[in-house]
């Protein structure tokens, strides 16, 4: 694995800031009695999947690096029921949003995994 100088690099990070600009951009659209309900939860919880990869990063302990990318994760699955919440309540019908998170799923599993075998291998 080639060693990267920021988290900004990490193509996992890339796409899911990608994710929260999307999300902000959909949100905008939504019915303005969901500002403080269902555009607030699903913002902060976009936010937290690239905030929380960004944040792991530069942690040197194992656990705590895996332990940031546990609540990215979390917070990707938290996403994925608000795309389906909005969907239904017709709120948008956004084809790349559910892509998007399952690209930004695999690549989250990806990047924890490779971490997982670079610690054991140490």
């Amino acid at each position: 694995m080639d060693k990267t100088k920021s988290f900004e690099e990490l193509l996992v990070w890339q796409k899911s800031h990608e994710f929260v600009l999307r999300v902000y951009r959909i949100t905008e659209q939504f019915p303005k009695q969901e500002l403080y309900g269902l555009i607030s939860q699903f913002r902060r919880a976009a936010v937290s999947i690239a905030a929380n990869i960004a944040e792991g990063y530069k942690k040197k302990d194992f656990k705590n690096k895996i332990h940031f990318l546990n609540i990215a994760h979390s917070s990707l699955e938290e996403c994925r029921y608000y795309i389906i919440l909005s969907k239904d309540l017709g709120y948008q019908d956004d084809v790349k949003l559910p892509e998007l998170i399952n690209e930004v799923g695999k690549l989250l599993t990806a990047y924890s995994k490779a971490i997982s075998i670079n610690h054991s291998t140490s």
